[in-house]
């Protein structure tokens, strides 16, 4: 796959929600291949990933354990990140959870849990990385969004309605903070087939249906999405805000 050089990217002070695994680990490793100093947090531990990302790119990004739902300690993290690196100017809200479930079976217990995962973190980092950005001149937030609100697909209805909630919160911070030239964007992936969709949802009948909505009829790999969280950081995007980025193989039409 090519990769582009985002010059402006060398040096700045990014931090990645589930950094360590899937589309997360993807972005990890883009980001140290243009010469960032990345943070990740992630419940699980990933000194494994840490070696060889090293190993691979020269670079050792900082891994702070933590689970995002316990606010406090994600504060915690965007902190020593910051102590580290300085203040964070690119913030990637990637890490979520999109445990299938049905209407009728959903608890209270699992619904605040998937908001919590889904919509909470999200807010509460950009809200911790938003003063040092404004103290440094600007910064760019990504937030993961998914085009699955927009298909209609039933299997997960609460965590559509946060990937929903996600582009409306892109665009409030966009608005509240573009006089400090702090970007928020969405950016909505479709199908991605990271290992655990593999192990847990992928099926042949189920893949070839998604693909028959597809343009492009190759599946996506985490690969395919990094460029485009790159773009979104950079200096390049500098004057998109409060937009949505799709990157499905064409599934949605936006616009």
């Amino acid at each position: 796959m090519t990769e582009a050089t985002f010059s402006d990217l060398r040096g700045q002070s990014v931090f990645i929600t589930g950094g360590g695994s899937g589309i997360g680990a993807a972005i990890t490793e883009a980001f140290l291949r243009q010469g960032a100093n990345v943070a990740f947090v992630q419940r699980s531990d990933a000194t494994a990933f840490c070696d060889a990302m090293e190993a691979a790119t020269g670079q050792r990004p900082l891994f702070l354990q933590c689970d995002i739902t316990d606010t406090g300690a994600l504060g915690a993290a965007i902190a020593a990140a910051s102590a580290a690196h300085g203040p964070v100017r690119v913030l990637v809200n990637n890490a979520a959870n999109d445990q299938r479930h049905a209407t009728l079976d959903v608890t209270e217990e699992f619904f605040q849990w998937s908001l919590d995962i889904n919509l909470k973190a999200y807010f509460f980092a950009a809200q911790a990385v938003i003063p040092g950005m404004q103290a440094a001149g600007g910064g760019s937030i990504v937030n993961f969004s998914s085009i699955s609100y927009m298909m209609g697909n039933a299997g997960y209805p609460v965590y559509a309605a946060a990937n929903a909630a996600i582009n409306s919160l892109s665009r409030s911070l966009a608005r509240e903070f573009g006089a400090d030239r702090i970007r928020v964007n969405a950016l909505m992936p479709g199908w991605v087939l990271t290992q655990k969709q593999k192990d847990l949802w992928v099926t042949p009948e189920g893949l070839e249906a998604h693909l028959a909505r597809q343009c492009l009829k190759d599946t996506l790999a985490p690969e395919d999405i990094t460029g485009g969280v790159l773009f979104l950081a950079s200096d390049l995007s500098r004057m998109m805000t409060g937009q949505a980025l799709v990157i499905d193989g064409g599934v949605v039409v936006t616009g």
